[in-house]
């Protein structure tokens, strides 16, 4: 008896016969969901977390850095991190493949979608991880800085990262270890560089760091909230496809954020007798990033394990050993990257190596070949296989020291040699007045303060309402 295909499902040229238009439509959905955590997510948490003088910088840090990385990553960036032609064992060739229109219609390394799927994947995990990194900066980097930093952080730092890790060709890719979806390549990579970058920047002035109250903590609620939601995409499309992996991993996505959220406010409830709506963002955050190098190769309850451990460990740093540590002193992190993304990153990091169910790996890597492969160390002691666990576990080690390492060195000879051509921090007058003086523009125009953006000479809009009038319009 022959079959004959639905019409929309009979290969062509536009839909070969190696594309999943399944697959490649859940890609496209989750990339555009890890887009919207920093267009708007981040850009709305920055903006109101911040005090009411710095919301118009911490938004066009975060905007800036999101249009940035796009035009480095189809440049050079793709290629660098993904590209089949390796320049370097922890690092791919640089080219402009990725602005061919004949190499973005071919089959990706992922097989069932088309390169320009990847390509735009990726793009959304560099971006968030620049944003990332310019939370530890806020209030103090000079705008100008910042724009020479984002392309060049990018393609000396993350670009490392992302092939020796997740490339299949990549020197930590090759030994075994297990990122998920980003907990080496993007949290503890932007939590150690934001942390670095803002020692050589430097403080906020001594009144900002010792009071910074949000401007609106309802508007960062919804910043927090498309930040949480997104993480659907965020680890819900790392398999490539949309699989029961990829169904495993946003459910575990979710019930350990919601955990560690718990486990946070619980701590701030018993400890400072408030429950504090910062603190439980900052609950959630620590919950997502612990559970993105584990989400689709641990078990639920393991999830829920993870998020005990994410809202707490990362509470503890944060509340007790920052105020016991003169270094933490010492270094003014305006977002506490360090805490909500290198510590719970790390963490996430060597829980995967102990969680890691061998089963679930052999689905997400596709292992046909045996057991010994990407097994945590409780399945390696269940299975009377202790060594391999403990192999696992020395690997996941291993990628915290490399991406520390390399980010403490890199982002700190980026900085160097950033200011020895613009001065990394703001000036004093800048840092008193902020966003008027630095952008000419103001967050809120209430009780006549709009009248000072409009005459302002330093910003765009004075150009226009100038020309509307020598004009005639009746524009306002």
């Amino acid at each position: 008896m022959s079959f004959m295909l639905p019409s929309n499902l009979i290969p062509n040229d536009a839909s070969p016969e190696w594309m999943s238009k399944g697959d490649n439509a859940w890609q496209m959905t989750t990339a555009t969901m890890v887009g919207l955590q920093s267009v708007p997510g981040l850009v709305i948490l920055y903006g109101s977390i911040v005090k009411k003088k710095w919301a118009i910088n911490s938004c066009l840090m975060a905007l800036f850095a999101f249009a940035a990385v796009l035009v480095c990553w189809v440049g050079w960036g793709y290629q660098m991190s993904f590209g089949s032609d390796p320049f370097l064992p922890f690092l791919g060739r640089p080219g402009f493949t990725s602005l061919r229109a004949g190499y973005l219609v071919e089959k990706a390394f992922a097989g069932k979608l088309p390169n320009a799927t990847m390509v735009f994947f990726q793009f959304v995990f560099a971006a968030i991880t620049l944003i990332l990194v310019a939370g530890a900066l806020l209030g103090r980097m000079n705008f100008y800085a910042w724009m020479v930093f984002v392309p060049v952080w990018l393609t000396c730092s993350y670009t490392v990262g992302a092939y020796s890790i997740w490339c299949p060709t990549g020197w930590l890719a090759k030994k075994g270890i297990i990122d998920y979806s980003g907990g080496y390549v993007i949290h503890l990579s932007s939590g150690i560089a934001g942390f670095t970058a803002a020692y050589w920047v430097g403080p906020r002035e001594s009144k900002d760091r010792e009071r910074f109250p949000p401007n609106n903590i309802l508007l960062m609620l919804l910043g927090a909230g498309l930040l949480w939601m997104g993480w659907t995409g965020f680890n819900g499309g790392d398999p490539y496809m949309a699989s029961r992996d990829a169904s495993l991993a946003v459910l575990n996505t979710h019930v350990c954020a919601a955990t560690s959220l718990l486990t946070w406010l619980m701590l701030d409830i018993l400890f400072f007798e408030k429950p504090s709506v910062i603190g439980a963002t900052q609950g959630m955050i620590t919950g997502l990033v612990c559970i993105t190098p584990a989400a689709g190769v641990v078990q639920g309850w393991a999830a829920i394990v993870m998020g005990l451990l994410s809202g707490s460990i990362p509470w503890f740093t944060m509340m007790v050993v920052h105020k016991k540590v003169s270094l933490l002193k010492e270094i003014d992190d305006t977002m506490a990257v360090f805490h909500t993304h290198a510590v719970a990153g790390s963490l996430g990091g060597v829980l995967t190596g102990f969680f890691a169910e061998p089963r679930l790996n052999r689905i997400f890597y596709d292992i046909t070949d045996g057991w010994q492969h990407y097994i945590g160390l409780a399945y390696g002691i269940k299975t009377g296989n202790p060594s391999a666990g403990f192999r696992q576990m020395g690997i996941q080690v291993l990628g915290i020291l490399f991406v520390v390492a390399w980010n403490v060195v890199v982002t700190s000879l980026i900085c160097i040699a950033i200011r020895v051509m613009i001065p990394l921090r703001l000036s004093d007058e800048e840092l008193e007045i902020g966003d008027e003086e630095v952008h000419g523009e103001s967050a809120y125009a209430l009780w006549g303060d709009g009248e000072k953006f409009e005459n302002s000479k330093r910003n765009s809009a004075h150009g226009f309402d100038e020309f509307s009038t020598k004009e005639g319009s009746n524009f306002r």
